[in-house]
């Protein structure tokens, strides 16, 4: 019998299609990656399981990036499995391929990504000749039942939705296109000089940092001006109330947005108001008028990060991360990557149950409100709620029937922010009073008018979800938000007192993630061109599910740091939009990109316009960024750069900035200058205006991180400016650690340095020397000539800087704090560990978090630091920790292929057909089941701790469901020792 495949975009979208058809198509078997019945066979992917990548005859790796290779432009694109979920698509296939299935449904969700996730597995299955296999397309924008088995109903043809699939790859093959050749252009012509200086760009992520960037600068040029406002106490009978002045004939000025109705620019006015104002009697005027005002909509992915961001201080990137886990790991709350704040207007008797299961839920601060909510009917068919026509392939964040258990702290602040909003959005309007006060007072012939306002909550409404305290806030918040003493009609006033109060202007605030997720969500509304904008105003830049993405890449690559709340864009940012004007390629950075982009698409979708002809036109302007690079000749690019304040170390004259480096130009600011200069992007990392100050009056600065060797491998260093007697001038050099002149048996003379401890050898004091931290009797002094003892550890181990205070602790606790910037020079991969004394080894050793040393090493040893470097495929060296030497530029730039791990554990048959054949360590093992588990969706959904098996899962559990913490003492069953 032929049966229909059904691919669907998560496990769980899977599991709804499976319970929805059940009553019509009968029972499904459940097997370890599929369901299956008499005519469908229903499986998933994990999000995009393929991804394209330029064929290899056509590509250049990094290393040979250089004009002579770009454009990269290939005639057609490869596929390549997504290496995390290659054992789902590898199931997906072997489906798709089965004899006798004769057609598939592509149940992806409901938009361009989803078309673009099953159109690349359709491909990727079939290999060189197409698959060849009739597809129907299943477009549902609500997952009730009865909507799932509507949409079975009334199937999409592929004809119909062959301009969707048309535009979703021109989509990823654009921003491949791009982004690959913008980077590859920009970073070829930024390491003419020498070295690898990485500059990316992409069609999101640069007009996101030129939101950044823009504000920066606004910032720097912004002059604070003074102004002044005149504050009043005005007395009644029934007592007294504030009033601020104000000109009621003020009208804003176009071109000075300072410019306000209760700002006066003079002093001497403000004081003159004040005077003529004080202790004279006032007419007072007032009106009361009752107010609404409704609960904010429901959660999409943006709000919900921006709210998250505000309120708890949570990274964008954090808060997906804990939706992530509250959708998928606790069943708790909806698919959060959604840009839609509606839900389906089939969806309200789901709501309904919804709130019954919070009023039954055990949950005390939750339950009252849900219990309100159905003993007064709130739960409707709202229109601002349930609105099918902006329910994109995703409806908004909203808690699912099964109540929570076992939440961390965060994950239970955001699913009791989800929740309260869920249920707000049902409540009434909160109801207010709002009362404005006009108090004018007479005087030399002039009206001066002061305004006091109220605002009194009279019904708390929805605010009752948030408690008395959010209620509160609400009305004592607001600048005007004070209940105001009674007035007695026709009473007048008498001014009390009146003060003017001198202030600045402020320049504008830096973007904090939650504004820049506004600005990326918002970005539609700075484009000019009508039908871009149009076709931007529900995109914005990026997705939602990517936003966070973008700003963590931005921070990766050293464009923008995050201070405390704020982003704040670096040097190496400056210095991309220098470039891109002065190539004359600024279409990079702005959101006009996209807005061109999205209406070419969406006429795409429509059969208005040809993927060949934009594809075309997409080929021409990366040919024409390429182009503008490669051809740049002049010797600087044009741009707004600094002067130091430090002076010449050589001639005591103006160092002044240009784009590639900082050069002496004369006492007079003007001349060539005695030729001392310095890269400003020594080792591919840009200096900051205060570094590179630092630099040229101490001589030396660092550790730093962010370097890159010629291969553009990252790499951490100390630089030091030494005086070179060859070319008589200062030169910048990289400092390892390498401590050359160490055995010269020179006296260190140590003064009055400050000791950071004592000796764990010898109880000498230690002390900071060059690029080490050393024993005071490891090194020549005056008290001793000849070393006696040996203790040293460097400052740079695997590319973590160890701070001064880091070893003041080891020194006095014995360990370190946990360090998170160790690097694998092996694979490449950062690790995290302690730094500890090891008194039996006689060295500073690593130790590692207990969780991921549950399973020691044979002999239930720490492994040493040598241990580590070898692990790492290095020699070890003499000295454990001189560090640094193990992160010299030209190992860097070599990194070794792989090799196969010759210590640890052999599964058995039954484990290698879950995890492989490989030797690997205990800890290993666990991670690669949770893998296959998660990537599998075995957790039960009713009880995440068990753990469902399939036919290969039950060789190794022996059974049809385990619990999690079965899994460790399971797994040793099926190991062995290597050699044994």
């Amino acid at each position: 019998m032929s049966k229909t495949l059904v691919i669907a975009e998560k496990p769980s979208v899977a599991q709804d299609i499976v319970r929805a058809l059940t009553p019509v198509a009968g029972k499904f078997e459940k097997h370890d990656d599929h369901f299956e019945s008499d005519t469908y066979v229903v499986s998933s992917a994990v999000g995009h399981l393929v991804e394209i990548q330029a064929p290899e005859e056509f590509d250049v790796k990094r290393g040979k990036w250089s004009f002579a290779h770009l454009p990269v432009i290939p005639p057609y694109f490869d596929l390549k499995p997504v290496e995390k979920t290659k054992s789902r698509l590898n199931a997906v296939v072997k489906l798709a391929k089965r004899k006798d299935v004769t057609a598939l449904i592509n149940a992806c969700d409901a938009g361009r990504e989803g078309e673009l996730i099953f159109r690349l597995i359709e491909q990727y299955a079939g290999g060189k000749k197409p698959l060849d296999k009739p597809v129907k397309r299943l477009w549902l924008q609500s997952m009730t039942p009865q909507a799932i088995r509507d949409g079975f109903d009334s199937l999409r043809s592929e004809k119909q939705m062959q301009g969707l699939a048309d535009a979703a790859r021109s989509r990823s093959e654009a921003d491949w296109l791009v982004g690959i050749n913008g980077t590859r252009a920009l970073t070829a012509f930024n390491s003419r000089e020498g070295g690898f200086f990485l500059t990316t760009v992409g069609r999101v992520q640069t007009p996101t940092l030129s939101v950044v960037v823009e504000r920066e600068e606004q910032i720097r040029k912004f002059v604070s001006r003074d102004y002044w406002e005149i504050h009043g106490s005005f007395q009644v009978a029934a007592g007294s109330y504030p009033g601020k002045w104000f000109n009621p004939e003020h009208k804003k000025d176009a071109d000075d947005a300072e410019k306000k109705h209760d700002r006066v620019w003079s002093e001497a006015e403000a004081l003159a108001i004040a005077d003529a104002v004080r202790h004279q009697q006032a007419t007072v005027t007032e009106e009361s008028k009752p107010t609404t005002k409704a609960s904010p909509g429901l959660f999409d992915l943006t709000s919900l990060q921006r709210e998250a961001n505000g309120r708890f201080g949570f990274s964008a990137k954090t808060t997906l991360a804990l939706a992530q886990s509250l959708y998928e790991r606790h069943k708790a709350l909806t698919y959060p990557r959604t840009d839609s704040r509606h839900l389906p207007e089939d969806y309200v008797p789901v709501v309904k149950q919804t709130f019954e299961m919070l009023a039954d839920s055990g949950m005390k601060h939750l339950e009252p409100h849900a219990l309100v909510a159905l003993n007064n009917n709130y739960v409707r068919k709202l229109p601002r709620v349930f609105d099918n026509k902006k329910v994109s392939d995703h409806f908004a964040i909203i808690p699912t029937l099964q109540a929570p258990s076992g939440l961390s702290e965060a994950e239970q602040k955001l699913y009791d922010m989800v929740v309260r909003r869920f249920m707000a959005v049902f409540f009434p309007s909160a109801e207010y009073m709002v009362t404005t006060r006009i108090s004018t007072v007479k005087a030399a012939g002039m009206d001066h008018h002061f305004r006091t306002e109220g605002k009194v909550l009279v019904n708390a409404g929805w605010m009752a979800v948030y408690g008395k305290d959010a209620a509160q806030e609400a009305s004592d918040n607001e600048e005007d938000g004070k209940t105001l003493v009674a007035l007695a009609a026709g009473e007048s006033a008498k001014n009390e007192q009146a003060d003017a109060k001198g202030l600045k202007t402020r320049p504008p605030a830096r973007y904090s993630e939650a504004t820049l997720l506004g600005a990326m969500e918002g970005a539609g509304k700075l484009v000019e061109d009508d039908e871009f904008r149009e076709a931007m105003q529900e995109k914005g830049l990026g997705t939602p599910a990517t936003r966070a993405a973008i700003i963590e890449g931005l921070i990766n690559e050293k464009y923008l740091i995050r201070d405390g709340r704020e982003m704040i864009p670096t040097a190496k940012a400056f210095q991309l939009f220098t470039l891109l004007r002065g190539l004359g390629v600024e279409e990079l950075s702005k959101p006009e990109l996209t807005g061109g982009w999205e209406h070419k698409l969406a006429l795409m979708e429509h059969g208005e316009l040809s993927r060949e002809a934009f594809m075309r036109e997409i080929a021409a302007m990366t040919e024409h960024i390429v182009k503008k690079a490669k051809e740049f000749d002049r010797d600087t690019i044009p741009g707004d750069y600094a002067t130091l304040q430090t002076p010449c170390p050589k001639c005591g004259g103006v160092v002044k900035e240009n784009y590639r480096r900082y050069g002496c130009v004369g006492k007079d600011g003007a001349s060539e200058g005695c030729g001392f200069s310095i890269s400003k992007i020594p080792g591919g990392r840009t200096f900051e205006a205060a570094e590179v100050e630092q630099f040229i009056r101490d001589k030396k600065i660092g550790p730093l991180d962010g370097f890159r060797s010629k291969a553009g491998w990252p790499f951490t260093a100390e630089i030091a400016l030494k005086y070179s007697e060859e070319d008589q001038n200062w030169k910048l050099e990289f400092d390892f650690g390498d401590d050359k002149n160490a055995e010269s048996g020179e006296i260190v003379e140590f003064g009055d340095s400050e000791t950071l401890g004592n000796c764990p050898k010898c109880s000498s004091p230690v002390y900071e020397h060059g690029s080490n931290y050393v024993c005071s009797k490891a090194v020549p002094t005056h008290a001793q000539a000849t070393p006696s003892c040996d203790f040293k550890s460097g400052k740079i181990i695997l590319q973590q800087p160890v701070a001064r205070e880091q070893m003041t602790k080891l020194l006095s606790e014995g360990k370190t704090d946990l360090l998170d910037k160790f690097v694998s020079m092996r694979t490449r991969r950062a690790f995290k560990a302690f730094l500890q004394w090891d008194p039996e080894a006689g060295k500073v050793n690593f130790a590692f978090e207990p969780r991921t040393s549950k399973y020691p090493a044979r002999g239930g040893k720490t492994p040493t630091t040598n241990a580590l470097i070898k692990a790492a495929g290095k020699k070890a060296p003499a000295k454990t920790t001189k560090g640094a030497k193990a992160i010299k530029a030209d190992k860097v730039a070599k990194p070794k292929a792989p090799r196969k791990v010759t210590a640890g554990f052999l599964p058995n048959a039954a484990l290698a057909a879950v995890i492989g054949t490989e030797a690997v360590a205990r800890t290993e093992v666990i991670k690669k089941l949770w893998d296959y588990i998660k990537a599998n969706g075995m957790q039960d959904a009713t009880n995440k701790r068990a753990i469902n098996a399939d036919a290969k899962l039950k060789e190794v559990f022996g059974k049809d469901q385990v619990t999690m913490f079965e899994l460790a003492g399971i797994v040793g069953k099926h190991l062995r020792p290597v050699g044994e």
